[in-house]
């Protein structure tokens, strides 16, 4: 993960899109140092969870489809977790590996009961297919047993699963230089430590290694909160929906700038008030207020990756 934030921090360094208000990010901090936020990872309800194997194989099959719900606006997270719990209540064999290396797309549409075609469909029965092949291939089949080779590391396992799963590996070129952003993969460590609440398969020795999660509505809320400014070509092209290419230099910048932001705010909040905060917590809150907020503009990229 030590890529990740050193990647982060250079494009941070180096951007020419977005930058970051270091007082209006202070001051974020100096309304949060007496009460951080908490949010319960599960605190809707809408997740599947039975304390076992399972668990863990719905939630690699949910993070490997995690991605690009805007082009429907009537598709969010909520309705993907839902829609594979409910496939999993009815059918305890749904997420086998044999069954998520035959999935069409059709299938997956009946699977989540959405009456039609979902964005990037192709690519997300694509990624099932190789989630399903590589864990028979190397985990017997089961997301549980990649989960238990990694030792109790978060770290191990973002590695273990971007190297065995292509449709994981989150980075992109920026001026010259790679970054490595790895949002899915992290995304899985993130959900098994909120699920099983830091026991059993959710137990990490080093959870604090994880970064925010660069995704679309983060950045916007930190925006929104004064600590992201964009300029005025990217400011007009949110404000107007307009596609920002995947692998551009704003769309690198948005997420980078974003991770680079979220990790200086937990720094300054171990200095200001001596609380060890991890960033998945702060994620979490900023996601969660973007969500709740239903007029947030977002960036708009057509991307597997977030």
């Amino acid at each position: 993960m030590e890529e990740v934030r050193e990647t982060s921090a250079w494009v941070a360094r180096n951007s020419s899109h977005v930058t970051i208000d270091s007082s209006e990010l202070e001051k974020v901090v100096e309304t949060m140092k007496e009460s951080i936020p908490k949010v319960e990872w599960d605190y809707e309800g809408i997740h599947y969870f039975d304390n076992g194997p399972l668990t863990v194989q719905y939630l690699f099959v949910l993070d490997a489809l995690n991605f690009c719900f805007w082009p429907d606006k009537d598709l969010n997270y909520d309705h993907l977790a839902k829609g594979l719990k409910e496939a999993l209540l009815n059918d305890h064999s749904a997420f086998d590996a044999d069954h998520l290396r035959k999935y069409t797309g059709p299938q997956l549409r009946e699977l989540l009961k959405w009456p039609r075609s979902l964005p990037l469909e192709e690519e997300r029965v694509r990624l099932l297919h190789e989630v399903g092949f590589e864990l028979k291939r190397s985990f017997e089949g089961k997301a549980s047993k990649l989960v238990e080779s990694c030792g109790k590391s978060a770290v191990k396992l973002v590695a273990l699963v971007t190297r065995h799963f292509p449709g994981f590996r989150d980075h992109s070129m920026y001026k010259g230089h790679q970054v490595f952003l790895y949002q899915r993969a992290q995304i899985f460590a993130a959900d098994l430590w909120g699920a099983f609440k830091g026991q059993g398969y959710g137990e990490f020795n080093d959870i604090g290694s994880i970064t925010m999660f660069a995704d679309y509505i983060v950045p916007a809320v930190l925006q929104q909160l004064g600590v992201l400014e964009y300029s005025s070509t990217l400011e007009n092209a949110i404000r107007a929906s307009s596609e920002i290419g995947a692998g551009t230099e704003e769309e690198v910048e948005l997420r980078a700038c974003s991770i680079f932001s979220v990790e200086k705010m937990r720094e300054l909040l171990s200095i200001k008030c001596g609380k060890q905060v991890l960033s998945v917590e702060l994620d979490l809150w900023l996601w969660s207020v973007g969500v709740q907020c239903p007029s947030l503009q977002h960036h708009r990229t057509l991307s597997i990756y977030y």
